[in-house]
């Protein structure tokens, strides 16, 4: 039974794309392949099981998901960013409320340095 796998690989050259396309090639099953630098992106066509895809891309030792899944993950990703983002805007003004006191403890640091001072001496 034929079908296709796609995965997401972490390539960032060729010499990434050579050690991907070499293991594929010597993967019983695989009847073709495509890699694509630019997406990330390998698809492989052939009687091949997903899982054994999957194992036998991550042996080059790139980061290797099943494209559906990479895709899903991102999707969700997005929103929750867009989430933490208003709370970040939240902490601001909370960290503004801190410099006035950092300010106020200051006077007492130079304080605390001759004390320290003495008891180096």
């Amino acid at each position: 039974m034929s079908q296709t796998v796609v995965l997401k690989v972490g390539m960032s050259c060729q010499g990434c794309v050579g050690a991907v396309k070499r293991v594929l090639g010597k993967m019983e099953g695989v009847e073709s392949y495509e890699v694509d630098l630019e997406q990330q992106k390998v698809t492989v066509k052939g009687n091949v099981q997903p899982d054994a895809v999957l194992q036998t891309v991550s042996k080059t030792g790139k980061k290797t998901a099943f494209w559906e899944a990479e895709a899903l993950a991102e999707t969700e990703a997005k929103p929750a960013e867009s989430e933490v983002q208003p709370a970040e805007t939240e902490a601001n003004p909370a960290e503004t409320k801190v410099k006035p006191a950092e300010t106020e403890a200051k006077p007492t640091e130079p304080e605390a340095k001759p004390t320290e001072a003495v008891a180096a001496a």
